[in-house]
């Protein structure tokens, strides 16, 4: 039977999400204690993508297939049971044989948060501390570039070869709350997302919002696709995956 879970995790404590030799990583963790589950049969996760270490999860997806008979409400009470505490699985459920959780996905949204105020070491894994003001009003109206169906080979690594580099943002928001004034968060809703994509497009606003670079700079950085032309890769620990979507 195909399971389908939803779970977040804290990605400071991982070596990213995919399984690595010798390495702690949550598909390594929660493939263990599927193991176990499953009468001590393998059992291989499908996740709708990869994080990279540091990066954090609020409801990233993966499918298994099970030899066992077990309800999703159990499935999840044993797994929380199991795995280590900087991971929970919020929700199981049955799907098709048919389904993939990375095959079938039609949109993932990435947020990214940047704390503008005083150095915070409890949130440092958290949230980017840059610690200092930006221009919001500059990045906000480089954002607007961005969105829709673009080649983003700008934003992705020098040495990451793909057969398209096309991808479209539907949409690309920078977001102040009111009760945490000095808390931005960068918000990308879109079709897919390369390696390193939105890490990159975040270092670029923010030296858009240092006044190194204008906003409209962003249009001659697409239409480069180079990555000499966009900035600094942003560190992981303010990138959150916060949704995925299906049909």
């Amino acid at each position: 039977m195909r399971y389908l879970i939803t779970f977040s995790y804290d990605g400071s404590k991982y070596s990213g999400y995919q399984k690595q030799p010798k390495m702690k990583t949550v598909q390594g963790e929660l493939e263990k204690a599927l193991k176990t589950l499953n009468d001590n049969t393998k059992v291989v996760l499908n996740a709708s993508g990869r994080t990279d270490a540091g990066v954090h999860a609020l409801n990233q997806k993966a499918h298994f297939d099970l030899q066992i008979k077990i309800t999703p409400e159990k499935l999840q009470k044993a797994l929380n049971s199991m795995i280590p505490d900087t991971i929970y699985i919020k929700k199981a459920e049955i799907v098709d044989d048919s389904f993939h959780a990375r095959f079938d996905v039609v949109a993932k949204e990435y947020v990214y948060k940047i704390n503008l105020g005083e150095y915070n070491p409890i949130e440092k894994d958290y949230i980017l501390q840059y610690n200092k003001p930006l221009d919001v009003v500059e990045m906000e109206r480089a954002l607007k570039y961005l969105e829709g169906t673009h080649n983003f080979r700008s934003f992705v690594k020098i040495d990451e070869e793909k057969e398209s580099y096309e991808r479209t943002l539907v949409s690309a928001n920078l977001i102040r709350d009111v009760k945490h004034v000095n808390t931005l968060t960068l918000s990308f809703l879109g079709t897919g997302f390369m390696r390193y994509m939105v890490r990159n497009i975040v270092g670029t606003l923010i030296e858009i919002g240092e006044g190194k670079r204008k906003s409209e700079d962003m249009i001659p950085i697409l239409k480069e696709e180079n990555r000499m032309y966009a900035g600094k890769t942003a560190l992981p620990n303010g990138l959150y995956l916060k949704d995925v979507f299906y049909r």
